[in-house]
């Protein structure tokens, strides 16, 4: 029953995408979710009474992924490998985002701050390159480790107009972001960013 219950959630998520793209979130209703799922709003309402409840479900979802990674970022040593480890788990996990997720955060960013989601993604994404940033770093280097996570995301929206498939867009993200994060020459030789990985707990 619970996973009957799971799947019924994630197709309703996963609809309601579709119409937050086709007509934006503000113009897309519960009964509109309800009759592209051919089912009755009460029927609905049983999952989600609203649909900020629903995109806040997305969104649960995605930071706990996050947390996960922050979490064992928090036991790793601080080196280049676990930097580049790093990118790479956080590749995958956008990679991993719902269709429609990105566009969603892209055009509705009222409601992302109305909801608090735009802060607690900002906040884990912080928080992620604090870790990856090696203590004793310069601007120049603070720099790049930041512009390595972003340029995941970046990669998606900058190369969307170019004809490129979102599979080369993904690997393009990838390659600059390793590129610009193998550029973190000062390593420290001992320690671990624990301190930020509990840090974030506070934003949950």
């Amino acid at each position: 029953m619970g996973e009957r219950r799971s799947g019924t959630r994630e197709k309703i998520q996963a609809v309601a995408l579709e119409l937050f793209a086709e007509h934006g979130y503000e113009k897309t209703s519960l009964r509109e979710i309800a009759e592209r799922l051919d089912v009755t709003k009460a029927a609905l309402y049983y999952h989600f009474n609203t649909k900020e409840d629903i995109v806040v479900s997305l969104f649960d979802s995605l930071l706990a992924d996050m947390d996960e990674t922050i979490a064992w970022l928090g036991e790793q040593p601080h080196t280049l490998e676990t930097r580049r480890e790093l990118v790479e788990r956080y590749a995958r996990l956008t990679r991993q985002w719902p269709p429609g997720m990105r566009r969603l955060i892209q055009d509705s960013k009222a409601t992302m701050r109305e909801l608090a989601v735009a802060e607690k993604l900002h906040a884990r994404l912080q928080t992620m390159i604090r870790m990856l940033t090696p203590p004793d770093a310069s601007p120049l280097i603070r720099l790049k480790s930041t512009m390595a996570l972003m340029s995941i995301n970046a990669a998606t929206f900058v190369l969307q107009d170019t004809g490129t498939a979102l599979e080369e867009r993904h690997a393009a993200g990838l390659t600059l972001a390793l590129e610009l994060v193998s550029d973190t020459t000062c390593d420290a030789p001992s320690g671990r960013p624990a301190d930020d990985a509990r840090a974030v707990q506070v934003q949950a």
